[in-house]
């Protein structure tokens, strides 16, 4: 009995250890091959992605490269003037060279940008305009020194007077009232009254005379015939009404800081 009992455990456990053996080998025969497939296909990605890696990076600093490689243009943000602009920019000739490259930009006032305009700094005159240059500032020193009317009054009703003259002579609109009650509230008749605060001031170009020019609006508005500076009271008074007369249709339109 004890013999019979022992032997049906030793099949049994031949057959159990069959059977656990060919569970271990199924299991090694599945695994395997996915194993093997899994290890085949994982290799190659890491390679790939960093080649994506790589071209998406050159991409991306192309553009920045060429953007950093020259700086040819600027957008006007508030609180800008050409002259400032021109100083931080180094512009040849200043102001009045950047306002002639971007007049088609900027319109006819060089006093008037606007935030967002894009202006270009290549302010350099084409060959032929520079070839012609010095002939044109022989011509302009010519017409100031022949022909120049030098204020002969003493005092602000004559200036005015003198001014109206001139004006008439050249189409500019204004009456001696507009001009006298504009004079009083910018310099109180002071031709050599100067502002040293406001943010023209800060920018450089400080409001001087009896109507309180700055520097770019008088040579952009300077009438010819007058004397070229901004404290004579009389090409101070013809300028800035031409000036007023480009934006506002007249000095007499003016009631307040302009």
């Amino acid at each position: 009995m004890s013999r019979g009992r022992h032997a049906r455990k030793s099949r049994n456990a031949r057959r159990f250890s069959r059977l656990s053996l060919a569970l271990v080998a199924g299991g090694a025969g599945i695994a395997a091959p996915l194993l093997t497939a899994g290890s085949a296909h994982a290799a190659p990605a890491p390679a790939k992605v960093q080649d994506q890696k790589q071209a998406t990076s050159a991409k991306a600093a192309a553009p920045k490269a060429k953007t950093e490689e020259k700086a040819d243009s600027y957008t006007v943000v508030t609180g800008d003037t050409l002259y400032r602009i021109a100083v931080d920019h180094d512009i040849k000739g200043g102001w009045s060279t950047l306002y002639k490259a971007n007049k088609q930009t900027v319109g006819s006032d060089p006093d008037l940008i606007r935030p967002g305009q894009k202006l270009t700094l290549d302010a350099t005159p084409a060959p032929a305009e520079r070839s012609s240059k010095p002939q044109r500032a022989d011509r302009s020193t010519a017409e100031r020194t022949t022909s120049v009317h030098k204020t002969q009054s003493t005092n602000l009703d004559g200036w005015i007077k003198e001014a109206l003259t001139i004006m008439k002579q050249h189409g500019i609109p204004g009456s001696y009232e507009g001009i006298h009650r504009n004079i009083i509230r910018e310099s109180g008749g002071n031709p050599n009254a100067i502002n040293n605060w406001d943010i023209n001031a800060q920018n450089g170009t400080p409001s001087i005379g009896l109507l309180q020019v700055i520097k770019p609006t008088f040579d952009s508005f300077h009438v010819k015939g007058t004397v070229y500076d901004q404290r004579d009271p009389v090409a101070n008074i013809v300028a800035a009404c031409n000036y007023a007369a480009n934006r506002y249709g007249s000095i007499d339109n003016v009631n307040g800081p302009y």
